[in-house]
């Protein structure tokens, strides 16, 4: 559940044309303040749940500020914050596990609903919110409109800038949301929690048929390729592949998502300057 939510949150940014590989350490540090204010500070569940979705969503913020106006590409920013993230999250915790939350809290994955547990009703909602934001909104639009042509867009008077950041806040607040559910399910976090995700969860975009260029994608092919990495995940544990052959067959899949995106781009392209050509030649 908190792959499918994660995905769904990096997805605003990948249709908005952009990339954010820090969300892993942006877990990783939401987790272990979210932690601390729980188990040191014994602050309430619903406040400290708060702050860590707070906290999030600034993380997102910063990347979207700094991408706008360094106009730096997306992947170098990233990289970096993941870096600055990753040092705060080992400063404030010294490397330290947290666990024992409150009963309140595991609710979040113990408890449920009719038989339907609380994480799988999030998540659903999670992606029924994404999907109505995408085709039944003027915002959804825009972000369609932002990764298929910025300039473009720019043009069409939607202001690129705001968008941006608005994106990737966005990015960090549905990360936060998965943090609670992957903290909460554990019972324990620390620093090491959420580094790797991302590149999980931007495997199953792909995957999923969201455009690494932006401007296409829709989440039931995101649901749907985050639980063939699943499944596929699932299966070389049972059938005894080490985790390093596993991350062998993830990068392989990785780069061949890439690549077989990148060759659809290219096709697109080519029938349109071949229309192109057929239409000039009729006239």
């Amino acid at each position: 559940t908190y792959f499918i939510i994660a995905a769904v949150g990096l997805s605003f940014v990948m249709i908005g044309g952009g990339i954010d590989l820090s969300v892993g350490y942006q877990m990783s540090l939401v987790g272990v303040i979210t932690a601390m204010c729980m188990t040191l500070y014994h602050f309430p569940v619903w406040v400290s749940v708060g702050l860590g979705l707070l906290l999030g969503t600034f993380l997102g913020l910063v990347n979207g500020l700094i991408v706008t106006n360094i106009k730096v590409f997306p992947l170098i920013v990233t990289i970096a914050t993941s870096t600055v993230f990753q040092g705060i999250s080992y400063l404030i915790s010294k490397a330290q596990t947290y666990r024992n939350y409150p009963e309140s809290f595991l609710w979040l994955t113990k408890g449920d609903v009719l038989g339907i547990p609380i994480d799988v009703m999030l998540t659903i909602l999670v992606v029924l919110f994404a999907s109505f934001v995408y085709y039944k909104t003027n915002f959804g639009w825009n972000v369609l409109a932002l990764g298929g042509n910025e300039e473009a867009a720019r043009l069409a008077g939607i202001k690129t800038k705001g968008m941006k950041v608005a994106v990737y806040a966005i990015c960090g607040f549905f990360v936060a949301i998965a943090t609670m559910i992957m903290i909460s399910k554990s019972n324990t976090t620390s620093s090491a929690f959420g580094p790797g995700i991302e590149f999980t969860v931007l495997t199953a975009a792909i995957v999923g048929g969201i455009s690494f260029m932006g401007g296409e994608g829709n989440m039931l092919g995101l649901v749907t390729g985050v639980f063939i990495l699943a499944v596929l995940g699932n299966g070389m544990q049972l059938a005894g592949w080490g985790t390093y052959a596993q991350y062998i067959v993830k990068g392989l899949i990785l780069l061949g998502a890439v690549t077989f995106d990148e060759y659809q781009k290219m096709g697109k392209r080519t029938k349109k300057i071949t229309g192109n050509s057929v239409e000039k030649t009729n006239a």
